[in-house]
């Protein structure tokens, strides 16, 4: 049985010249050309003053949180509706990492929870010294409700844009709006270098202290000598320049992805037109002078657990996926404190999502009618589990 994919990396072509000419020059190393015309190329598209390439999102945060000087006992605010790899950073520091709820428009970090958790801190004398702010699915957060508490309190932002390249809030690229952005080209990203990532600031120091620390932090001298503790984070030669060629058919992706969506809108409502037990589906919103990248498609379903969509679908050959287990319901996490959006209600408004939301195929590879085979399969399953109701 052919297996219709969630998110796999889809090459253009474009991306050989660039790999080629690594293996030419023989730059097969994580330094050389490609790494420095991938940095540009991100760059010019986002509009951000400096970047600095790296093996991947999680060691761009990790490196973030270097750069803003996180360490041992400090405390950082995440969210707890995202993927662990946002979280994981603060603790290799030796910090905790707090969770803060979501809010149920864009399903990103929600400013009144946000808010909540920064009374309580500064209640307690231990404000945080940072806040991650994830555009989840590659929906923009509520970035000017969370900058201004930012600001009122004096805490920076890094921006977790692993899954939002290409997405936009009132006209301004996702990753750039806070103190430190960082991107994911993982081989599910919209587009990839295989493995990789970007740390991107308007702040020349963090970005080079960030390229210095990634490079096993070795001081320039006639022999190996180090200050400071580093890693082994760069990007390689040829990884870039699967990127290079990659940056030049970003759009084309944002565009089969946002078409991927709109078909699925499309199909569902012809579905809940024609029978009347059909189940209400609703998406993840695209807020007021947002645009998203629709990384993937995403659903939230009535009356049928997302479990039961998936067994559904693997059984026909199609892969989809629950949405982000929170991290405050994690068993790693268990310790950690978490702040809801609503106090009063039994279940957070992140487990919420995570027991009625579903991931759908969102490949850019996916034709049209295998999209079809998709709505029809789900369709037929929800309208028979209608029925049994």
């Amino acid at each position: 049985m052919k297996k219709i994919p969630l998110a796999i990396p889809h090459m253009s072509g474009k991306e050989m010249a660039y790999i080629e000419n690594a293996f030419a020059e023989n730059w097969i190393a994580p330094v050389g050309p490609n790494v420095d015309i991938f940095e540009e190329k991100v760059r010019d598209y986002t509009g951000v003053g400096f970047a600095t390439a790296t093996s991947s999102g999680t060691a761009a945060i990790h490196l973030a949180l270097r750069m803003l000087g996180v360490t041992q006992g400090d405390t950082v605010f995440c969210p707890s509706f995202t993927f662990a790899a946002s979280a994981n950073p603060i603790h290799y520091q030796g910090a905790e990492a707090v969770f803060i709820d979501s809010e149920l428009d864009t399903w990103n970090m929600s400013p009144i929870a946000l808010e909540r958790a920064l009374l309580d801190a500064k209640q307690q004398s231990n404000l945080p010294k940072a806040i991650i702010v994830v555009h989840i699915y590659g929906q923009p957060a509520k970035m000017t409700e969370i900058l201004a508490l930012a600001l009122a309190y004096q805490i920076p932002v890094i921006e977790d844009a692993a899954e939002s390249l290409g997405s936009t809030y009132h006209g301004i690229q996702t990753g750039v709006l806070g103190d430190i952005g960082i991107y994911s080209f993982n081989g599910n990203k919209i587009i990839t270098t295989s493995g990789g990532g970007m740390l991107v600031s308007s702040n020349q120091t963090w970005t080079k202290e960030a390229k210095f620390l990634s490079e096993q932090a070795k001081e320039t001298a006639p022999y190996y000598h180090h200050e400071k503790i580093g890693y082994n984070y760069r990007l390689s030669n040829v990884s870039a320049g699967i990127g290079c060629g990659q940056m030049e058919v970003l759009q084309d992706r944002i565009d089969q992805k946002r078409l991927i969506f709109e078909r699925y809108v499309e199909g569902f409502a012809k579905y809940a037109e024609t029978f009347s037990n059909f189940p209400r589906i609703t998406y993840q919103k695209e807020s007021e002078g947002t645009f998203s990248n629709r990384w993937l498609s995403t659903i939230q379903v009535s009356g049928v657990h997302p479990l039961q969509l998936k067994e559904a679908l693997d059984a026909s050959g199609i892969e989809g996926r629950l949405l982000w287990k929170p991290l405050h319901l994690q068993p790693v996490f268990q310790k950690n404190r978490f702040f809801a959006e609503t106090v009063c209600s039994k279940i957070s408004n992140a487990q919420r999502l995570f027991e009625s939301g579903f991931c759908l195929p969102s490949a850019t590879q996916m034709t049209p009618s295998e999209q079809h085979y998709v709505i029809q399969t789900l369709a037929k399953f929800l309208i028979q589990a209608g029925e049994s109701r």
